[in-house]
């Protein structure tokens, strides 16, 4: 009972950490100033940004770490990196010390290695914890780093509306507190005996519960904004208490009989699927694949052997045209769902560069377009509203995060390919992007900031699911590291695309501007057509990278229905 107990402790520790260590989603709140003291272009402040991201790139070291030393020691590790990161940043843009720019290149970095170790420690207490439920925790947890902007903004507005530098500090010392609480859940891990069926249906219930308070913090977070420091204070508490809530769930534990008997029972969660691949279902599949493999040709995917016959007919005589497209979806094409890729194999597959094309031109682009909200804000005159601007990006962020489980919790009325999915989540970027290009207005950037924010959190959340889902959950810690490697490529270069249009509209063009500031619709016209145009591109790969697989998706359902009905 005590262990069932303290592994929702732990859990609601991980969310806690999740909250306030997104600590790169608010550096737009502070880039006009970093850029203004170091006096630097619009090119380097981008690399600075840019060092961020590139720190998620070395995230294998986390997972170094922790083949030689306790979690706990990660965590406080992490905590420290970002203490000494964001410190001597606040020194910097304070004036007390001056640092050559490499210096803040390489603070900058460690920023971001600092985020990517909090989510190592994160995401490997909730595997620990809940193997029967772990998309249900990683979806949760996960999802609260979207709003870490949000609470950053409510507490930087309690101390001090004027002072951008403060983000620096609060991003500094809020980690640290973070873990050190957490810390006292963390070192009570309980030991864990496998969980009857009925006890993995009582935890879904109170997933539930979890999910519904957060989409109350959400709602919280994203309508009230407040007008003066005291309001900004009373609204803080206020985050603070929805956090704080969810510590009744072990009282749910223990009353897990009257939940049982008087709630829980009213619900159908048979045949509910909220995971992301059950192990067991994936053995089933891959046996019944087997069984079946004699009945179909390794080049085509049709779901019986007469049809795959048909299929090859069909093919022979079709035109050439035809020929060419079907060639391009069928070729070296997914037969199953779970089939686990090293890293070699990973690389030469197809699907997978599709897939990494997707997340580079969806994902990434969401986020670069985020570290630039300060810039395009300003240029737009309403610097004013870029806390406003960044709240809504980092809750919209949230919003689509939660929205990735939407397709696991109408599974049994609707089913449809997570990478379907996918392609619908990227279609809002384009939108927006094309919106922003069209127009200046104070509504048409904040919507235009939701659009983004609510597509690119749900491409975030959903691809831990589908790389497991496509290329083996065993190999989905590697396998996702090298996804987001492309995180640091886009924001190279979509970063540097926008910087060179700033600074050419800024001034003339030739040389370092670093004292002038791009004020109009020029400044970010062509950089929002280009990343309307790229993000096209990126929603082209998605379909595609669909039709390639959702005949796997398909086949692995029906086999799951069918073992439900014997």
């Amino acid at each position: 009972m005590a262990g069932q107990s303290r592994k929702w402790m732990i859990l609601l520790a991980t969310v806690w950490i999740q909250a306030f260590t997104g600590t790169n989603f608010d550096f737009s709140a502070y880039s006009s100033e970093l850029k203004e003291v170091l006096g630097v272009s619009q090119v380097q402040l981008n690399y600075l940004a840019t060092a961020s991201d590139l720190g998620k790139a070395f995230g294998w070291s986390s997972g170094l770490a922790l083949m030689y030393l306790p979690l706990w020691v990660v965590m406080l590790i992490a905590a420290f990196m970002g203490l000494v990161g964001y410190g001597v940043q606040w020194l910097v843009i304070r004036e007390f010390i001056t640092l050559p720019y490499f210096v803040m290149f390489l603070l900058c970095l460690l920023d971001g290695c600092s985020i990517c170790w909090f989510n190592t420690v994160c995401f490997v207490l909730c595997i620990k914890n809940f193997p029967s439920n772990r998309p249900l925790a990683l979806a949760l947890t996960v999802s609260f780093n979207g709003v870490s902007a949000a609470f950053y903004n409510l507490a930087a507005t309690a101390m001090n509306p004027s002072s951008s530098e403060l983000y620096l500090l609060l991003n500094a010392f809020i980690p640290l507190f973070t873990s050190l609480v957490a810390l006292i859940p963390i070192l009570r891990q309980p030991t864990l005996d496998t969980l009857p069926p009925d006890a993995v249906k009582r935890d879904q219930f109170i997933f539930i519960i979890l999910n519904f308070l957060a989409v109350i913090t959400g709602i919280y977070l994203l309508l009230l904004h407040p007008v003066s420091t005291k309001a900004a204070r009373f609204l803080f508490s206020g985050a603070i208490f929805l956090l704080l809530l969810p510590l009744g769930v072990p009282g749910i534990v223990y009353a897990r009989n009257w939940f049982d008997q008087k709630i829980y029972s009213r619900f159908r969660m048979e045949g509910s699927s909220f995971i992301l691949i059950d192990h067991d279902d994936l053995e089933l599949h891959r046996g019944l694949l087997n069984r079946d493999n004699s009945l179909r040709n390794g080049s085509l995917c049709s779901v019986d052997g007469d049809e795959s016959v048909k299929g090859i007919s069909r093919q022979e005589s079709t035109e050439s045209n035809g020929r060419c497209c079907k060639t391009v979806i069928e070729k070296d094409q997914l037969i199953m769902l779970g089939e686990e890729h090293k890293a070699r194999m990973l690389v030469r597959r197809l699907d997978f560069w599709l897939y990494y094309l997707v997340y580079f031109c969806g994902g990434t682009i969401g986020l670069v377009y985020s570290n630039n909200l300060g810039q395009i804000a300003e240029s737009l005159g309403q610097y004013s509203k870029t806390e406003l601007l960044i709240t809504l990006y980092s809750s919209l962020s949230f919003f689509g995060r939660l929205l990735s489980a939407v397709p696991d919790l109408i599974r049994t009325r609707f089913y449809f390919a997570r990478t379907g999915w996918l392609a619908i989540a990227l279609l809002p970027t384009p939108i927006a992007f094309f919106l922003l290009a069209a127009t200046s207005s104070q509504m048409a950037l904040q919507a235009g900031t939701a659009l983004i924010g609510l597509s690119s959190g749900f491409i975030f959340a959903a691809a831990v699911s589908i790389t497991s889902e496509l290329f083996g959950p065993n190999s989905v810690g590697v396998n996702h590291n090298i996804l987001i490697t492309n995180i640091p490529l886009g924001s190279l270069l979509y970063g540097v695309l926008a910087a060179i249009v700033y600074d050419a509209n800024a001034g003339s063009g030739l040389g370092a501007v670093t004292d002038i500031v791009c004020m109009g619709r020029k400044c970010y016209f062509y950089t929002f057509v280009w990343w309307g145009g790229i993000s096209i591109l990126g929603l082209a790969f998605s379909v595609l990278l669909f039709l390639r697989t959702r005949q796997a998706y398909g086949r692995f359902e029906q086999n799951r229905l069918s073992t439900l009905l014997y």
